[in-house]
């Protein structure tokens, strides 16, 4: 819920008035089960009164059958990504469904849209103490909504046996009384086993605006993504000094994302086998995929790459999480042998890869590269810096973190043909903080 909008128009062939037609159409009559949920997602391309007008019907409609079940809640989610106010009152009747499911896709609507109906936040307040219903939304949403009144029932989630109940309550304690007395105990809870309760942790952290955790945040064993997102959020304008950071260092080492920065909540009883390192690296917990990447840089590259070449092509190259840490190991080795050639094509390849779910992997290549080959990589640093070429900030901030690197060096062949690009400010203040470190840099030359 609430995502970033890439992943919208996935059916560009659909029309509205086509995904009008199937909404309408009864369960009998579609062609896949599939349809109605597929029709009432592409509704967000498509703002207006007859889209909201079908999706407010879905709602009322009685059918309980799987693909009704499935639509209604995706039409929930639409209707407050569209901002539909006139929804609220239907929204607020689904927090009566058995399903589940509906009842926190609404919960988490009615926070969006702003709603203030006494009788329907209260109705939220009352499913608190339902330990069926997903409890953690219910707290988020009602301190969101800024609901006082919610403070003793969220008080008394505060020790419930999930952390992610008991640290939603904890947030939302904080963000409703305004006291951070207990909040601390979120520290604890971004080291955790599971890897699902360490992200909600940092959403905990930044839900109850805790910048005083940021220093154990950062070492979190979670994607960077997360850290990064906490770190934009909590950090304030930019300031050079945070809590005993140092804003340009703690953004090196986020996006430098080495596994000695990471607090690792695995360990090896003995020394794995090379093709279990490289299996950790397809998982979904980043605490072990860290310690596999530290594992294997203790390898040399020659005994790595066939191994690693095979998994590349079976999978790597389309399992955005494994390709990640495979950029992430090219850059940590000193030598590939024979190999050389063929992994600087890959991470030169990464770089220019702008499919949506390999963005992350973007900056990473960008500064294996720098290790490996920096001439190779110099020639594609301007249009890497220039914020009218680039979208992604952490690839500009890391094209910037590859100058100055070869300015220290004394590698300057080249690099006056960048000195107008630093110049130019950059829209992001965390990239222009960098931009500025970088021309003094270039101005004591």
């Amino acid at each position: 819920m609430g995502d970033s909008g890439r992943f919208n128009n996935l059916h560009p062939g659909l029309s509205h008035d086509e995904a009008l037609r199937i909404l309408a159409l009864p369960v009998e009559q579609l062609e896949s089960s599939s349809d109605r949920y597929m029709a009432a997602a592409h509704m967000i391309n498509f703002p207006g009164q007859l889209s909201e007008q079908a999706l407010l019907s879905l709602l009322d409609d009685n059918d309980d059958s799987q693909p009704t079940r499935l639509a209604r809640r995706k039409a929930v989610e639409v209707l407050a990504r569209l901002g539909c106010k006139d929804a609220i009152t239907s929204i607020g009747r689904c927090l009566l469904s058995e399903d589940h499911y509906l009842v926190e896709n609404a919960a988490w609507a009615l926070q969006q849209l702003g709603c203030q109906d006494p009788r329907i936040l209260n109705q939220m307040i009352m499913l608190l103490a339902d330990t069926g219903q997903n409890r953690r939304i219910l707290a988020q949403s009602l301190a969101g909504l800024g609901v006082i009144e919610a403070l003793p029932a969220i008080e008394l989630l505060q020790d419930d046996e999930l952390p992610g109940v008991r640290g939603a309550a904890l947030a939302a304690v904080a963000t409703l009384s305004g006291s951070h007395e207990r909040v601390s105990e979120l520290a604890e809870h971004l080291f955790l086993a599971n890897q699902m309760d360490r992200q909600s942790a940092i959403q905990d952290v930044i839900n109850s605006r805790a910048a005083e955790l940021l220093p154990q945040v950062l070492q979190a064993p979670v994607s960077s993504v997360f850290r990064l997102r906490a770190l934009r959020l909590l950090w304030p304008e930019a300031e050079p000094l945070h809590q005993g950071l140092s804003l340009l260092e703690t953004l090196d080492r986020l996006l430098l994302d080495q596994p000695e920065g990471v607090q690792v909540v695995h360990r090896y009883d003995e020394v794995p086998q090379i093709s279990f390192l490289i299996n950790e690296l397809f998982g979904t917990d980043f605490s072990r995929c860290y310690l596999a990447l530290q594992a294997m840089s203790t390898h040399p590259g020659v005994t790595l790459w066939p191994l690693l070449e095979q998994r590349w092509l079976e999978e790597a190259h389309n399992d955005y999480g494994a390709h990640y840490f495979f950029l992430r190991l090219f850059g940590r080795i000193a030598s590939w042998g024979d190999a050389q050639d063929c992994v600087e094509d890959l991470c030169e390849t990464a770089i220019q890869n702008r499919r949506p779910q390999f963005v992350k992997s973007r900056p990473a290549a960008i500064l294996s590269l720098l290790r490996l080959n920096p001439e190779r990589l110099l020639s594609r640093l301007s249009d890497l810096m220039d914020a009218q070429e680039e979208a992604s900030w952490e690839c500009r901030y890391a094209a910037l973190m590859a100058m100055q690197e070869l300015v220290m060096q004394g590698s300057i062949k080249g690099i006056s043909g960048l000195a107008e690009m630093i110049l130019r400010r950059d829209p992001d203040l965390y990239v222009e903080s960098k931009r500025k470190q970088v021309r003094a840099l270039l101005a004591d030359l």
